[in-house]
């Protein structure tokens, strides 16, 4: 085989390890997992998540997906914890410490004083047998027949079950907490996500520039009115209702279909009823308006109220889609 092939060959081969190693993973879940999942729901505390080398790596991991998904976590060094970092943890916290062999000095040396705070130590280890696991009031088995490393010693596969039982308990807390994408919102309010989830179209409504003018408005005033509100688009107002709508598109429809437009008004050429939506609304939801009826602007209307003019550059502004 030439380089490439031989490059490809043996990342299908790590793949399918780490892949059937992760699938094994299932036959080593017992009663102490469902126990761990419920003693992190019902704890008034936090979730403190400890480890040494790459499990230290693998843990912070877990705490970022716990935070994020509304269990309050932190992350402790096993290290650091030995050296005056225990003082992170408070009563009502949980300590969950992840070592592969269980038996790092450093794990030796926490999980007794753990214990003797009184707080509920949870293992996750590979060896059932280790000082971790034997210590430990609930135990959580990552267990690997082997590394996907050809050596056999670099933390591959076991890192990857350490990770994929941290997200195994992420998982069960949101169904148990009932977690839904509103809730998901509030933990990441920044970027494309945090707006998707959580802005309202009033909440990027310029209500300063919204285009209106009155059935029996002039052509000129209609051209004048888009041009100055730069929006593409007016509303055709009369006793403070929507009555219609006047795009770009009509002008230049007009202008293609006429000589004269002298003796026509607003009302003449708008369209009646036009798709509206009111500023409480989600802008993600005001996007699939638009997208659904391939129009680029919505008129934002609040109990019968004219608020303004929703258009679709704005949102693509905000890097929502």
């Amino acid at each position: 085989m030439n380089t490439t092939q031989t490059i490809l060959e043996n990342s299908k081969q790590s793949i399918l390890s780490q892949s059937e190693s992760i699938a094994k993973l299932t036959q080593y879940l017992t009663e102490d997992f469902a126990k761990t999942v419920q003693l992190i729901f019902e704890s008034k505390g936090r979730l403190v998540v400890t480890g040494i080398g790459k499990s230290a790596i693998i843990a912070q991991k877990i705490v970022a997906t716990l935070n994020s998904t509304g269990t309050p976590s932190i992350f402790l060094h096993a290290a650091e914890a030995i050296h005056g970092d225990l003082g992170m943890i408070q009563n009502g916290d949980l300590v969950l410490c992840i070592s592969k062999s269980g038996n790092s000095p450093e794990i030796k040396v926490l999980a007794p004083i753990i214990k003797n705070f009184g707080t509920t130590l949870i293992g996750m280890t590979a060896n059932p047998s280790s000082f971790l696991a034997t210590s430990s009031d609930l135990v959580l088995l990552a267990h690997v027949d082997d590394e996907s490393c050809p050596l056999g010693l670099a933390p591959t596969n076991s890192t990857t079950a350490q990770l994929v039982l941290g997200d195994a308990i992420a998982v069960c807390l949101m169904k148990l907490r009932n977690f839904q994408a509103e809730d998901f919102a509030k933990y990441h309010p920044g970027g494309a996500l945090g707006k998707k989830l959580l802005l309202r179209v009033k909440d990027m409504l310029d209500a300063t520039h919204a285009p209106q003018v009155a059935p029996n408005a002039s052509i000129k005033k209609v051209i004048m009115e888009i041009s100055e509100k730069r929006l593409g688009v007016t509303a055709v107002v009369e006793n403070d209702n929507v009555i219609g709508i006047i795009t770009d598109g009509d002008i230049r429809r007009m202008l293609t279909d006429r000589d004269s437009f002298s003796d026509l008004t607003a009302q003449d050429i708008m369209t009646k009823n036009p798709k509206s939506i009111a500023s409480t609304v989600l802008v993600s939801e005001a996007l699939d308006v638009l997208e659904d009826n391939k129009i680029t602007q919505l008129m934002v209307i609040d109990n019968g109220t004219y608020k303004g003019v929703l258009h679709l550059h704005d949102i693509l502004k905000e890097g929502i889609v």
